[in-house]
């Protein structure tokens, strides 16, 4: 029997788009496959259509990278519309309660510390969530949103920094994995008193990635008759780890771990960055300037996990 090919070009590495309004970020992914000819591309973390910035985009071996990228820190910067709810918890949903509070900046910045650190977050009621088999979203579009529980979230950083006018408050916020920003919106509306939504949402970080790695979808554009976009636009598949404390290791040492062997932490004392925590943390294990995989600190042991 024989195996059909894959159809495009064997790329590997990122591309950091910086993604506009309107599209779906797998729209964005289908896109820029069909202009660089590529085989295999996914996205380092879901953006909803309402928001903009940074969307990673993983090609052919960068995929095995995703998700530690989808695990690293993201810093967001969101507009609260107050007074309005939306069933969305966005801009692009329907008015489902108002109020006439409008909260003073004090009173916002009082409200902040109940959000930071370790959270339970109810997510919005379209998400991707799957309740019985269904997506959250799809319920509720069809009239029968979930009752949704309490998650765990992280969030570092919650700061107002903006405030145009009564209506219109605008926050940056770092979180790590997981944490939807249309609930934060919300909650903190709800906390001062009010109801409000998201009217606009910007990534700024992924992981390592930041906005001076983006690029706007029209610099990529390519009709259908046109050759390929250049690879010359990608980033090295090891980019994504930048951000994961850093193993020297000898090339005897990164032979034996590239076939699947562990090492002793004992043989590699003082070499262990301070970064990475020896019960169960990752480290990047480097041979020189290649960097061979990741790998967990676990029972003594620097065990491989993920070879690239």
């Amino acid at each position: 029997m024989r195996h059909r090919r894959p159809r495009g070009r064997p790329l590997d590495g990122w591309l950091i788009v910086d993604k506009p309004q309107g599209l779906t970020s797998t729209d964005v992914v289908n896109r820029v496959r069909r202009w660089f000819d590529a085989q295999k591309a996914g996205h380092g973390g879901t953006l909803d259509p309402l928001a903009t910035g940074l969307l990673p985009i993983a090609f052919g071996a960068a995929t095995k990278t995703v998700p530690y990228v989808m695990d690293g820190t993201k810093v967001y910067r969101f507009t609260l519309r107050l007074g309005d709810a939306r069933d969305t918890d966005d801009a692009d949903g329907k008015t489902t309660a108002t109020s006439d509070v409008r909260p003073t900046d004090e009173q916002i910045r009082a409200a902040l510390p109940a959000f930071l650190g370790d959270i339970m977050q109810v997510p919005p009621a379209f998400s991707a969530i799957k309740v019985a088999g269904e997506r959250a979203y799809d319920l509720a579009r069809a009239g029968a949103p979930p009752v949704l529980e309490p998650r765990p979230a992280r969030v570092d950083r919650f700061e107002l920094i903006e405030r145009p006018d009564a209506d219109t408050a605008v926050f940056e916020v770092q979180s790590g994995k997981g944490v939807y920003m249309r609930s934060l919106a919300r909650d903190i509306a709800i906390a001062c008193g009010t109801v409000g939504h998201v009217a606009a949402l910007r990534r700024l970080r992924v992981g390592p990635f930041t906005e001076a790695q983006a690029i706007m979808l029209d610099k990529l554009h390519r009709a259908e008759d046109t050759p390929p976009v250049s690879p010359d636009f990608l980033l090295p598949v090891a980019t994504a780890l930048a951000d994961i404390p850093a193993l020297a290791l000898t090339e005897a040492e990164a032979f034996g771990l590239s076939h699947g062997q562990a090492i002793s932490l004992v043989t590699l004392m003082g070499r262990i960055p301070r970064a990475a925590d020896p019960d169960g943390g990752l480290a990047r294990a480097m041979a020189g300037d290649r960097v061979i995989g990741l790998c967990r600190l676990q029972d003594g042991m620097l065990k491989p996990e993920r070879l690239l």
